[in-house]
């Protein structure tokens, strides 16, 4: 790679990071700049999994006073997508992907729809539900089955992933926002984590590409974090939203 490509892997890196911890899209910016720079798409898209692992270690850290808030919907989190993650990495490995590409741009759609009408829908659930059960700090036998079928598409698919779980989370908990934006994040990491250690092993990897995207996903991870605790309620969903759609359209 001449200056001018590692620049811009490292750029992408970081963009992808701050990405990661906002709304959730990484791969939306930093795998077409790798294929765009003439790497075949399998090992881009190997590449840029394992590359941007430290973006959600960073992201995950940038957002540690969140985590803590609910420990326990936190571990039960980040269980869910750990063992859902080698679920769908099983079913990587032993079905073909174009089986659920057609799928895929529809779901990211409705959960889209789901995040962008979240207060209403909250709204309306809390009429059927006991007044004296208080706020749902916890996680349902409902949403934690929906945790982990989000945890089993991260690790076979991934695209949308950090949408998907902010869908769940957001109906499924009465946790404010910007927990659930933390716990994205944290659900990205642990699908990426599973999906890396696989590619490490089966897939030809560009360590070159790996060791840039790390470098600049490291600081953007962390800065996304800072970014995304302060964003208001309606602005993340927003965004989230508009990158759910745009990877849908880009799929579609």
């Amino acid at each position: 790679m001449t200056g001018l490509e590692q620049l811009a892997v490292l750029g992408a890196g970081f963009g992808a990071g701050v990405l990661s911890s906002t709304v959730g899209v990484a791969s939306l910016l930093s795998f077409p700049v790798l294929v765009a720079l003439g790497l075949p798409p399998v090992v881009a898209n190997a590449s840029n999994t394992v590359g941007l692992i430290p973006a959600g270690l960073s992201g995950s850290f940038g957002y540690r006073a969140e985590l803590r808030e609910h420990p326990r919907v936190t571990r039960v989190v980040l269980t869910c997508c750990a063992l859902g993650a080698v679920v769908g990495a099983v079913l990587l490995l032993a079905l073909p992907a174009a089986a659920f590409e057609a799928a895929v741009p529809w779901l990211i759609l409705l959960a889209c729809a789901l995040v962008g009408a979240q207060p209403w829908l909250a709204r309306r659930l809390a009429r059927y539900r006991d007044a004296e059960a208080g706020p749902r700090h916890h996680l349902s036998p409902l949403t934690t089955f929906f945790a982990g079928l989000t945890g089993i598409y991260g690790g076979y698919f991934g695209v949308g992933a950090g949408v998907m779980m902010v869908a769940v989370l957001g109906l499924g908990t009465d946790v404010e926002l910007r927990v659930v934006n933390a716990l994205k994040t944290l659900s990205l990491l642990a699908g990426n984590v599973v999906a890396g250690l696989i590619f490490v092993v089966v897939a030809d990897l560009d360590w070159a590409v790996v060791g840039l995207l790390a470098a600049g996903s490291v600081g953007g991870g962390y800065l996304g974090a800072r970014i995304g605790r302060r964003l208001p309620a309606g602005v993340f969903r927003g965004a989230v939203v508009l990158a759910g759609v745009v990877v849908a359209f880009v799929m579609l």
